[in-house]
């Protein structure tokens, strides 16, 4: 069987974007990297010091003990917020990188679109779908490109799984089932005082914080978009009683393709998408997070093929498609508007979890 599909497989991580040399990039993009949470720290930072393409020069955050710590670590330069939307430091950067509580993308991005800068800016657009058509408003009339941090879509493994559909491996896809859970206040130290667990920050727990990347990959891999959803929502302990601990969701795509999907955060740790077709299907797990090696298998006629790959640095792979389409003049996707499209969607499960009825989606706006 993986005779059948070699073409496909052959360096598998191969950068199917990339047309400059990495090597000849004498002058990478300067990014400032704005919101210093462990995300930022653990991945982000290292991320960007990774990629040929980029470089950190700037840093802020609320927390001035945070930048201070960091910019010395990254021999970067720290400003405080203020000094940030003001334009202080906008000699030192090209690119601004948001990563800071979803309900305050917005401003960051506002003051970065004023700057000129573009951005790259962490998913979801906003706590609501009003918020995100401000924030891709801003950066369309200052005339600045906008990428989403949609990790998954340069993952490799993500785009064999994508070229293998096209491809006809699966033959006619069927459907699609998708989960992603984790012991949330567990994997992020115990920590009640978070703002995931703030509505008002985040815009929602399970669904915006993990129900986003199921959303986005199959999106990504079908090359479609959801035309009607549906969603159910429950919390049962006393951490997540203002937002939503445990949700399942349906999206249904055109053709009558429905995707099935789990999320939690209050649950054992599990990261998995499964794509079935008429002819075979196509399997990762772990997916989504990305501390996790992924695994990648096909099964077909009762026979499963597991591929053995060399892993990528997801954030690495993120920041050097961002530096790249940057510097050599081309469009990002995903951009603002394919980013909107989660943003209704997310909005519609919960708005379908409320009223026990499903909801359709509208075009683009």
């Amino acid at each position: 069987m993986e005779a059948d599909f070699a073409e496909y497989l052959d360096e598998f991580t191969r950068r199917d974007w990339e047309t400059l040399d990495p090597a000849a990039v004498t002058d990478p993009v300067r990014v400032a990297v704005v919101g210093l949470g462990w995300f930022a720290r653990e991945w982000a930072l290292p991320g960007i010091a990774r990629s040929a393409y980029t470089e950190a020069t700037v840093v802020t955050d609320v927390d001035a003990a945070a930048v201070a710590a960091v910019a010395a670590e990254r021999d970067a330069t720290g400003v405080t917020p203020e000094e940030f939307r003001s334009g202080a430091a906008a000699d030192a950067y090209d690119a601004v990188y948001v990563a800071t509580p979803n309900a305050t993308h917005l401003e960051y991005v506002e003051a970065a679109a004023e700057q000129g800068k573009a951005v790259l800016c962490e998913k979801p657009l906003e706590a609501s779908p009003e918020r995100a058509r401000r924030l891709v408003a801003a950066c369309r009339d200052a005339d600045v490109p906008l990428m989403v941090g949609y990790r998954m879509q340069t993952d490799p493994a993500v785009r064999r799984l994508r070229d293998l559909i096209d491809a006809g491996v699966a033959g006619e896809v069927v459907g699609v089932h998708a989960t992603m859970t984790q012991t949330m206040l567990g994997e992020l130290g115990g920590d009640h005082d978070q703002w995931r667990l703030d509505p008002d920050l985040s815009g929602g727990c399970a669904v915006m914080d993990l129900g986003v990347y199921p959303l986005n990959t199959t999106r990504f891999v079908l090359r479609e978009d959801p035309v009607r959803v549906s969603g159910r929502t429950r919390s049962e302990h006393a951490a997540f009683a203002d937002v939503d601990e445990h949700a399942t969701f349906r999206l249904e795509f055109p053709g009558g393709v429905d995707a099935q999907c789990s999320v939690s955060q209050n649950a054992q740790h599990a990261s998995r998408l499964e794509v079935t077709g008429t002819d075979a299907r196509l399997i990762m797990d772990p997916a989504f997070y990305e501390r996790e090696d992924r695994g990648f298998a096909v099964v077909r006629d009762g026979t499963r093929v597991d591929l053995d790959f060399d892993q990528v640095h997801q954030i690495e792979e993120e920041f050097a498609y961002f530096g790249h389409q940057l510097l050599a003049g081309e469009p990002f996707h995903a951009d603002g508007e394919h980013a909107l499209t989660d943003s209704r969607a997310l909005a519609a499960v919960y708005e379908s979890a409320e009223t026990g009825e499903p909801v359709a989606l509208g075009g683009a706006e």
